[in-house]
Formats: structure tokens, C-alpha cells, sequence
């Protein structure tokens, strides 16, 4: 029975290929089940090269499966092997591996040799490959008497190794005494061969303990060649050992260390061969000596070396391609290079190959009268030659069968019979190697069987394919149908792939995929079904990754993964970090999709993982952690090149903690002047581990260096040595010379000292120097001890002087100084300002003009010029004051001219000007007097309604208290709201201004009135101040009056309340009214009997109706409403029981306007005082609104 093609089907994405792999194999490991009848099958082998370990037992495995049960037997060394006469060796029941009892007594080497096994039951016969049995060997280093090597420096040196032949071959190394292994390099490497190579030697080559080690490590031992001593001398040293025995020109003719061009220590000559087995490892080199060292590069001529296979070893001198093939055969070269020359040697390489399967036999299951072939295909090189065996016997002298025919590669059967049962062999073979295979020819009529177990569940990720096993068998070959449900037509390949081994594939599952599928297996001799179940399940996302983090060490980081999957699925999410497993460390924690790490070290830093596992899919997503902070502090400091005003500082930085070292900050501190106190010198890149640094003569240096990162700049590296500079004069002179005079007869002189790091050598002093700028006087000059101030006593006042200060010390004078210009002490100035003019621009505003004074005649350094000016005190403006406020305005430098703000109109004013210097204010001008002329008035300071009758309203108000001037009439404007809150026609009456109280008649009853009121002068009208009353119902009733609306934008109009008309309502307004009188009365008899009336207490504490508070959360004022009444107002009732209206602030101001009555200046000039009334725009023309009367008013009112 052969296996049937899988049908035709379109070209396979790349992403499919592992499927079919894994298919293909299903295909190749279909079997027949072993409760028929069958050939043998070897299932387990021992390797053909087997090596073994001469201490323990041995064991020679072979095993087999067949129906009936297979027997076995053995060869060896081709002929048969009894083990019955050999008590030594056992067989394992029902299996063929032998085990060799040398443990006990016996040696391995007695039953070294070629082993074959053979299986054999009444279908047929299957042998194993031949089995090389050696036992392994580790044999120890002849005894050698090895010479020490003396040899000068630069030479080349070869250390052979020459390792005992073993089983296997050993791995060797070199190592000393101490078991460490020597350092190897450019210069120094060891060969494939295990000989330790030197390009050149230098003296610290020298040692005693070159020791070459073989391990070998199938026995687990280690060999030890004797130490091998090396000797490196210099030329000096050859020449006092053996000068002697040289003539002076063989000595110098060849001197040791000199430059030489390189030369190949291996291999030899220009050209060699190398042949290698496909499928190995080829490993090409070459080792040169020379000086310098040189450096090995390897090119393929006519080719290029492979990109993936390719790889570097022993510093470049060992090429290693892996895998090699046929087509890796050919010319490779080497090359060694330095700077006096190159040389290359050129390697042939032929790779030969083993014999390798192209195509090996398979089982055959035919039932009778069918046709079939054995098919054994193979390859190498040179071509390997095909042999055919049937049951372990060469076909040739095998029993005839008439149903095969033979034709090289391929044993052909036709119509075969239950007899034709057997196993063949085949062997492919060259002088490499060999391969046997064997395969089966079974003959058996068997209806079709599934091997599937019956209503399997597959369950299966959307997206992804769905493979469906229907596992099968019969002779002949049955064919195979699936079906979807139960009334379903069989599933055709254009949709579905069928493959050969009955698997039904779904390419991409999806949800409508979910069913029962049914196989159906048919041949000759019968049919076999079985039903299996999918399930369609939800892919598995990560719908959140964690995120790259870089942290500071000792923080606290956390890393987030959120999943989604399939709901009846369960959903495992672990942690790694690098691929393994997160650290078993209280500073770990999970918390569902959450990892956080606390208290973050270096070794916390790299990739963590988040993977998220159902029993069908598996997601991860990873993140990196780079725990950062700033650098390690700088470490192993070297001062070299050391000059008198300069030295080389070098140091080895520390780690850069993950954030990479932009600037090195270099300080200095100096232990002769400020020990202990460190100085910054200056700053380098990164990149650079020296810096050039200039010095100063006579200080004692030590340096220390930081370096600086993203995060910071690390702890200070230790100091380094220190280095004392030698004295030099100074190099610079005193900084910030000046020449002040603090008397009008002398000269002070100071300066900013050298320090210490400045002076350039002991015995600092200065050299003080100066004369009259304007004379022909000589320097005079001092020299002072380390001191800041020289003082030049006697000098004229205020003249000016040159100047200049130098240092020196026991070395010698710093360069010439500076001149610089002072001047000597100044005098109070001489001479007042005069023709002072005053020009008023304003009422509030003046400008004032004076002529300079002779700058002789200032003595000092012009400041500028200063105004003094008040308010003149005149009969009618005399206030009550203890002395005069003078206010100031300071004009700086020479400026003749300057502007007064802030006056007050309608005011009298003197003023005048001093000038100022250095020492003070000279004589003041003498006095001139000015006045500002009238302003508008501010509002009059109160506003009451009293007496309201049915008709009538008498308004009192306070004249305003700043008038500004002279009031030549008030203006009262009214106009009525009516109930719909309209505002009614506009009066406009005036009001001489010596009146203070104004009655108004022909009133509407009943009606509440709007009224605005304000006070003019010449220069204009003044702010407005308004309020509202009603006027009564009769004359038993009194009208209410709401709070006064201080300076308000327009006027809102109310309701007006028709219920006061009302004849009930007047009488229980009357009944409340006397109720209310014989409260009074009651509270006055109380009130003289001694007893404290309650209300009174809050009249004491509301007795000024000016500063009543109002409520912060509505803006009423807060006070009671009559004596009997202890609740507050209602709530939108802004009148005070007196109905006097005040101001709350004043809207002029000395910044604003400059104008005002009141006003005063405190020594300071700062302004003082405040204003009772408040500005207000004129009336609106609009509705305005406004509460209508209550008896809670016309109560107040009453009181």
C-alpha cells in the first residue's frame, strides 16, 4: 500500500510552512497498529561510533517492535556472537540490548569491536548498523626533560603542546601553577593544534609556569604536561651574559627588538590544502609573528565568504564556517598585515560529504494483488554505491520472490502476495561512511479502522488554522471523506485542504467554523466513520503593553499589561525579566496586570516580559528598564607633564550608571592659602579622560574630579596628589580701585585685596599711588601691607585725583596698574536754586522751573535737585495740625525743571528748591507761594428722607466734605416708579447752596420716588448720591425707605404694593402701631427700674450708623428694626434706621486725580483720609427696580 497524493492545491504562504513540515511527519510516522501482523521495526539504537567509558558496564542498546514479537541475535566482527557462552554479558528480556558485565571482572578492551543486531519474527528480518564499540582512553604526557626558553625581547616563540593521542581527542589549554588561564591576545593565542603562539615576546611574558592541560572528557580527567620556563631579556642583559662570545658586529648586526615585516609561524609555505566532510565544521588558520604584531584578514578568491555562516575566532587568526557544503569548496587566503609590510598564504579547501539521504526507503502495506516500490535514494562525494538486502541477506543470494524486480535505487513490486512480506535493506556507501535503512513490505487485507479517538474536542483560536485528525488505516488504502453536521455534503478542497494522513485542514478559522465534523474512511472491505467537535475560540490580546522605563536608582517602578481573551478560557499572566524567571525578592510584586518593583537597583535594569498564556494561545509583550543615575564618582587621578604654570590631570571614569557622562567639572583647592575649601578650575566633554591645566605660581594644587550625567553630577573622585608651584611675581593688580573722600580734606583709597591664590608668592604688599589730576604735582606714593584702604589726609575739597594701586611681593612688582580717578571729601553745597517759577496746569497738577546753581559752588558729585512743598497755612485753611507736612519730590541729576502732582484744588501752596550732593541738601530758595484753582465736589456727605406724608417728602443731606471750592447750588433730580417698575418723567429742581434741608410737595400718594442728588461748583457738577421712599397711604401710615444705592449705574425700578390701600390692611397697620407704643412704654418703665433693655445693648454696639457692617452673605446692613423687633432688616433692605446714607469709600485719590478737601499728607507723603460719599452716574432712563413698601418698612419707618 503506497500513500496517496495530497490533491493539488494553490501555492502555501512562508507562514504555513512549519504546518506542513509538522504534516509531513504526521505522514512519514504513519504505522501499522500493532495488534496486526508486521515485520520488525528497529525503534532504538546504540550511535555506529560508540565510545565508551572503560569504568562502567557496557551497554549496546537495540530495540525492536513487530507482530508476533520479534527475536534477536548478534554479530560481531561479522561473525555471530554467542552470549550464552559468555557469562559476562546479558540479554534484556523482550528486547535486544546487550549489557557487558565488566564491572565485576573482565576488561572493556576485550570486547572492543564491530557489533550488529538482528530482529527477525515470521514476516521478515531487520538488522541495526554496525556499532563501533572502543573504549575511551586519556593516556598521560610522556616523560620529557623540558629546557628552559631564553630569548630576547621581540623575538617570535612557539610553546608546543603535543597532547597524548586519546578517545576522543582531548580539548586542550593553557594555564599556571594557580590554575588560571594565561591572558591571551593579538600577540599571544593559542593554535588549533594546541600550541601557544607569541608574534613577539616582551619581559612580561616571562614566567616559570606555562603549563599545557589536556581534558578529556568522556573519563572526566585532566592531564598535565611538565611547566615549560620562559625567559624574556632585554638587550642590556644579553650583553652581560654573552658579549663575551660575540664580536661586536654579530652583536649589533641583529638587534632583537627592532621592526620586522610579518612572517606565518603556521602553516608553512604559501600554499596548503585542507579537506573537510559536509556538514561539519571547516576551521581554516594562520598565526604570524612580527613586530608590531600583525593582524590577520581572510577573503574566498572568486567568491564571498557566507554571511550567516561565517564567524571569527582566536582574535581573527581562525576562520570557522559552519554547515559547510560543496559549494563552500575552494581558494581561501589569509592575510598578515602591520606597518613595515604584508604576506598571505592561500589554503585549497575540497569538502567531501558521507553519503546523505535524498530519499530513504518507507514502509510499504499493500494488500494482495497490488503493486508497489521501494524507492533508496542517496548522495555524496565521491557518489556513494546503492545495495539492497532482504532480511539481513545480500539480495543476490536471498530467496527468489517473483513479485519483485530490482533496478538500482528501486525494488519494484507487482501483485504481491501475503508470501512477498518482508524487510529490506539498503546501504549507501562510500570511503566517508555509510547509511542503512531498513523498510518493510507488509502484505495484509484489512478493512478500514480510525485511529482518532472518537467526539475529540478541538478547540481553536479565530484567525488561525484548524487541523482535524482522522487517523486511519486498511489494506488496500481507503479513502477518506469529511462531512460538517449532520445532513452535510462531503467538504470539497477548494475551501478545505484533505490531507494524505486523513487530516482535515481549515486554512483560517472562523467563528461559523464551530461544529461537528465527521470522517469517513472507506475501502473494498469496508468503511469506519468518526465524529469530532471545534470550538472556535477568541484570540488573546494585550490591549495595554508595558512601557520603557528609565528610573533613578532606589525609586519605584511599575510596568502594566492589560489582556484581553476568550471568556471561557483561562488566562494565566507571568512575569519574566531577560526570558527567566523574576527574582525571588520582596521588592517584586504582581497585583493581577501590574508588576512593581520598589526600591530599583542596577540589577534590576533590563527586559521584563509580560506573557499572557491560555490552554490555546500565547501572548507576551516586553518592556525595558534602564535604572539610571548619576555616575559613579571618577577614580585612579594622575598628574603628569608637570611645568610651573601647567600640568596634565588624567583619570579612569566610573560608571556611567546607564545615563551616558556628558561633562567631567574639575576643581582644585589650595592648601597653602584655603585648605580645605575647593575651587572650580574648569570643565571637559565627556569623551575625555585628560585635561591640560593651567596653573598659578605658589599655590599648593590638589585636584579632584566629578562627573556629570542627565541625573547629576556624581561624589567628588578622591584628590589627587598634590603639587606645589613656584613663586612668581603677581600677574595681576588689585580690582575695584576707588578714590572717595569721607571728609572735605582728605582722600580715601581703597581696593579689592589680592587673595591668596592671587598673590603668586609670600610677602603680598601694595604700592598706592596719586596726584592731583588737573596739577603738575608728582606721583606720591606708599607702599602698604596687605590691607584695603589707604587714607591721603590734608587734600583740597573735592578735587579730583588719579589714582592707581600695585602689587608685589618678595619676587618682584605686578605689571603696571590702571589709572583710575577719584575725587577728594565733599562739603555740603553753597548756593540755593534761584528764579523758582510756578506754573499751574490744573487743579491738581503744577509745574515748577529754577535756574542751576554754579557747579563750583556744589563742592560735591550733583545728585539733583529737590522740591519741598505744603500747604500754606491761611486763616480760612488752617488745619488742625501740630506742625507743617512737607512733602518731597527729588529731580535727579541736572535737571532744571519738574512737575507737582497730586495738589489739591482750590488750596494755597509754597514751595522751594535745594540742591543736592554727595554730603547733603545745600541753602533753599526762598520761598514761592502759588494756588490751584477750583475742582468738581466730591458727593454730598449724606442723603435722609424724613417727614413723609400722603404728598410729600422732606430730604436733609450733609454738604459734601471735600466741596473743592466754592458751592454755587445742589441739583436734586426725581421721577416716580410705578408697579410695573417703569420709571415715570425726570424733575430737575435746583437747590441754593446754603441749604441743607428741602421739602418736596404735590406728591402722588402712595408712590415711590427715585432721587438723585449732587453739588456744583464753577468748575462743574460733583459726584451724585441717590435714594428711595414711598410716600403713605393717609396720614396714620408712614412710607418705608430702602437702603441708598451709593454711586449705582442706573436705576432699577420695584414693585410697587397695592395692598396698602386696603381698608383692612391700614387698620391692622394701626393695631400693630399701638401695640408697638405699649411695648415702649413697658420697656421704658423697665429700662428706669435698673433692668438692662436687650435692644439698647445693640444700639450701644451700632450707635454710628457709618460704620454699621453689612452682612457678607446678602449685603444687608446688619441692624435690628425697631426697639421691640430684635430681627435684622429684611433681607433686601439696604436703609439704616436713620435713613442716613453714607459713603463707603472714597472714589478720588491722590494717584487719581491729585484733588480733595479732606486729604492729608503724613511725613512720609503718603496720603491719609477718606471720604463719606461715593460718586454716581446720572439717572437712567429706564426701568429700575426697587423693592415695594412692607410693614416691616413703614415699622421702620415709625421708629
Amino acid at each position: 500500500m503506497q500513500l496517496k497524493r495530497m490533491p493539488k492545491k494553490k501555492r502555501l504562504p512562508a507562514g504555513r510552512v512549519a504546518l506542513i513540515l509538522f504534516l509531513c511527519q504526521m505522514i512519514s510516522a504513519l504505522e501499522v497498529p500493532l495488534d496486526l501482523v508486521q515485520p520488525p521495526t528497529i525503534t532504538q539504537q546504540s550511535p555506529k561510533d560508540y565510545i565508551i567509558d572503560p569504568r562502567e558496564n557496557i551497554v549496546i542498546q537495540c530495540e525492536a517492535k513487530g507482530k508476533p514479537p520479534p527475536s534477536f541475535s548478534w554479530t560481531r566482527n561479522g561473525t555471530h556472537f554467542d552470549i550464552d557462552k559468555d557469562p559476562l554479558v546479558t540479554m534484556k528480556p523482550g528486547s535486544g540490548t546487550l549489557t557487558i558485565n565488566i564491572m565485576s571482572e573482565g576488561k572493556a578492551e576485550t570486547y572492543e569491536g564491530v557489533y550488529q543486531c538482528t530482529a527477525r519474527n515470521e514476516r521478515g528480518a531487520a538488522i541495526s548498523n554496525n556499532i563501533v564499540v572502543r573504549p575511551s582512553r586519556s593516556p598521560l604526557w610522556t616523560k620529557e626533560k623540558l629546557e628552559p626558553i631564553t630569548l630576547r625581547n621581540g623575538q617570535s616563540l612557539v610553546l608546543p603542546c603535543r597532547p597524548p593521542l586519546g578517545l576522543p581527542p582531548p580539548i586542550i589549554f593553557w594555564m599556571d601553577n594557580s590554575f588560571q588561564r594565561l591572558p591571551q591576545s593579538e600577540r599571544v593565542s593559542q593554535g588549533l593544534n594546541g600550541d601557544l603562539y607569541f608574534s613577539n615576546v616582551l619581559p612580561e611574558d616571562t614566567r616559570e609556569d606555562y603549563i599545557c592541560y589536556a581534558r578529556f572528557n568522556h573519563t572526566q580527567t585532566i592531564q598535565q604536561k611538565q611547566p615549560i620556563s620562559v625567559k624574556v631579556i632585554s638587550v642590556d642583559e644579553l650583553n652581560d651574559t654573552i658579549a663575551a662570545n660575540l664580536s661586536d658586529t654579530e652583536f649589533y648586526s641583529a638587534k632583537p627588538n627592532r621592526e620586522r615585516p610579518p612572517t606565518f609561524l603556521t602553516p608553512e609555505g604559501n600554499t596548503s590544502n585542507k579537506e573537510e566532510l559536509r556538514g561539519n565544521v571547516l576551521s581554516l588558520e594562520c598565526i604570524a609573528e612580527g613586530l608590531p604584531t600583525p593582524v590577520i584578514y581572510w577573503i574566498k578568491e572568486d567568491g564571498t565568504l557566507p554571511t550567516n555562516r561565517t564567524f571569527y575566532r582566536n582574535f581573527k587568526k581562525t576562520l570557522q564556517i559552519i554547515q559547510v557544503s560543496e559549494a563552500d569548496s575552494g581558494n581561501y587566503q589569509c592575510i598578515a598585515k602591520n606597518a613595515l609590510g604584508a604576506i598571505h598564504h592561500t589554503i585549497s579547501v575540497t569538502v567531501k560529504a558521507a553519503p546523505y539521504w535524498i530519499l530513504a526507503p518507507q514502509n510499504l502495506v499493500l494488500s494482495p494483488g497490488e503493486d508497489g516500490t521501494l524507492i533508496c535514494r542517496a548522495n555524496g562525494n565521491p557518489k556513494p554505491r546503492i545495495s539492497w538486502l532482504s532480511n539481513g541477506v545480500p539480495i543476490e543470494i536471498a530467496p527468489d520472490d517473483p513479485s519483485r524486480k530490482i533496478d538500482g535505487d528501486t525494488i519494484i513490486f507487482s501483485n504481491v502476495q501475503e508470501r512477498s512480506s518482508a524487510v529490506y535493506q539498503c546501504n549507501a556507501s562510500n570511503e566517508y561512511g555509510y547509511l542503512l535503512a531498513n523498510a518493510f513490505v507488509n502484505v495484509l487485507a484489512e478493512p478500514p479502522r480510525i485511529l482518532t479517538s472518537a467526539n475529540t474536542l478541538y478547540q481553536v483560536i479565530a484567525n488561525r488554522p484548524a487541523l482535524l485528525d482522522c487517523a486511519f488505516f486498511g489494506s488496500p488504502l481507503p479513502t477518506v471523506e469529511w462531512f460538517k453536521g449532520a445532513k452535510g455534503s462531503a467538504l470539497r478542497d477548494d475551501i478545505y485542504v484533505l490531507h494524505e494522513n486523513g487530516t482535515l485542514e481549515i486554512p483560517v478559522a472562523q467563528k461559523d467554523s464551530t461544529g461537528t465534523y465527521t470522517c469517513v474512511a472507506r475501502n473494498k472491505l469496508g468503511m469506519a466513520k468518526n465524529e469530532v467537535h471545534l470550538e472556535i475560540k477568541d484570540p488573546t490580546r494585550i490591549i495595554k503593553q508595558p512601557e520603557y522605563a528609565v528610573v533613578q536608582r532606589g525609586s519605584t517602578v511599575s510596568f502594566e499589561c492589560k489582556v484581553k481573551h476568550d471568556h471561557t478560557l483561562t488566562l494565566t499572566i507571568t512575569w519574566l525579566k531577560d526570558n527567566g524567571e523574576l527574582p525571588s525578592d520582596g521588592r517584586f510584586t504582581v497585583d493581577k496586570d501590574h508588576l512593581e518593583v520598589a526600591d530599583v537597583r542596577d540589577s534590576d535594569g533590563g527586559a521584563y516580559t509580560c506573557v499572557a498564556n491560555t490552554t490555546l494561545d500565547m501572548v507576551s509583550a516586553s518592556a525595558v528598564l534602564s535604572v539610571v543615575d548619576v555616575p559613579n564618582p571618577p577614580f585612579d587621578l594622575e598628574l603628569t607633564d608637570q611645568l610651573d604654570k601647567s600640568v596634565q590631570l588624567s583619570w579612569t571614569p566610573g560608571d556611567d550608571n546607564n545615563s551616558p557622562i556628558t561633562e567631567f567639572i574639575i576643581e582644585y583647592e589650595d592648601a597653602m592659602h584655603e585648605a580645605g575649601l575647593w575651587h572650580h578650575q574648569t570643565e571637559v566633554s565627556g569623551m575625555q579622560t585628560t585635561a591640560q591645566l593651567k596653573l598659578s605660581p605658589y599655590v599648593n594644587y590638589s585636584f579632584r574630579v566629578m562627573a556629570v550625567n542627565s541625573l547629576g553630577r556624581s561624589l567628588p573622585s578622591e584628590p589627587s596628589e598634590q603639587y606645589l608651584t613656584k613663586a612668581a611675581e603677581p600677574d595681576t593688580n588689585p580690582t575695584a580701585v576707588e578714590g572717595l573722600g569721607s571728609e572735605p580734606d582728605n582722600l580715601v583709597i581703597t581696593w579689592k585685596p589680592l587673595n591668596g591664590f592671587e598673590s603668586n608668592g609670600p610677602g603680598l604688599q601694595y604700592k598706592v599711588s596719586w596726584r592731583q589730576k588737573d596739577g603738575d604735582d608728582e606721583w606720591a606714593s606708599v607702599v602698604v601691607a596687605n590691607v584695603s584702604k589707604y587714607i591721603v589726609s590734608g587734600t583740597p575739597t573735592f578735587v579730583p585725583y588719579l589714582i592707581k594701586v600695585q602689587a608685589l611681593n618678595d619676587v618682584g612688582f605686578a605689571p603696571e596698574p590702571a589709572v583710575v580717578m577719584g575725587h577728594s571729601g565733599e562739603d555740603l553745597p553753597m548756593v540755593a536754586p534761584g528764579n523758582v517759577r510756578v506754573n499751574v496746569v490744573n487743579s491738581t497738577l503744577a509745574e515748577v522751573h529754577w535756574d542751576p546753581v554754579p557747579l563750583k559752588s556744589i563742592r560735591g558729585h550733583l545728585q539733583g535737585y529737590r522740591i519741598y512743598y505744603w500747604k500754606a497755612q491761611e486763616g480760612s485753611l488752617k488745619r488742625n495740625r501740630r506742625h507743617i507736612e512737607k512733602k518731597i519730590l527729588t529731580f535727579q541729576d541736572s535737571k532744571t525743571h519738574g512737575m507737582l502732582p497730586g495738589l489739591e484744588p482750590f488750596s494755597h501752596y509754597a514751595l522751594n528748591v535745594r540742591v543736592v550732593n554727595g554730603k547733603g541738601e545745600g541753602p533753599a530758595s526762598p520761598d514761592r507761594v502759588f494756588n490751584t484753582p477750583e475742582g468738581v465736589p466730591s458727593a454730598p456727605s449724606s442723603l435722609k428722607i424724613v417727614n413723609p406724608t400722603l404728598d410729600s417728602l422732606t430730604l436733609e443731606w450733609d454738604p459734601p466734605s471735600r466741596p473743592n471750592g466754592i458751592l454755587t447750588e445742589y441739583t436734586l433730580k426725581y421721577q416716580p416708579i410705578n408697579s410695573t417698575h417703569e420709571l415715570g418723567p425726570l424733575v430737575d429742581l435746583k437747590i441754593p447752596a446754603n441749604k441743607t434741608r428741602w421739602t418736596l410737595k404735590n406728591l402722588n400718594f402712595s408712590t415711590r420716588y427715585k432721587f438723585y442728588f449732587y453739588a456744583q461748583t464753577a468748575a462743574g457738577s460733583g459726584s451724585q448720591i441717590t435714594e428711595e421712599a414711598v410716600t403713605t397711604v393717609d396720614e396714620g401710615k408712614l412710607a418705608g425707605i430702602l437702603p441708598p444705592d451709593v454711586g449705582a449705574g442706573k436705576a432699577m425700578a420695584s414693585r410697587q404694593v397695592d395692598i396698602a390701600t386696603q381698608g383692612w390692611f391700614i387698620g391692622l397697620m394701626c393695631a400693630v402701631a399701638l401695640l408697638i407704643l405699649i411695648l415702649l412704654i413697658v420697656c421704658f418703665i423697665r429700662r428706669n427700674k435698673g433692668g438692662k433693655y436687650p435692644v439698647k445693648e445693640k444700639e450701644d454696639a451700632h450707635a454710628d450708623p457709618e460704620i454699621q457692617p453689612m452682612k457678607e452673605d446678602d449685603g444687608t446692613f446688619g441692624e435690628y428694626s425697631d426697639a421691640e423687633d430684635h430681627k435684622p432688616l429684611k433681607k433686601g433692605s439696604r436703609t439704616p434706621s436713620d435713613r442716613t446714607v453714607k459713603k463707603e469709600d472714597s472714589d478720588d485719590s491722590l494717584v487719581d486725580y491729585g484733588e480733595g478737601v479732606n486729604g492729608q499728607f503724613n511725613e512720609d507723603g503718603s496720603f491719609i483720609g477718606q471720604y463719606s460719599g461715593k460718586k454716581e452716574k446720572e439717572p437712567a432712563e429706564g426701568n429700575e427696580s426697587s423693592e415695594a413698601p412692607s410693614p416691616v418698612n413703614a415699622m421702620n419707618s415709625f421708629v
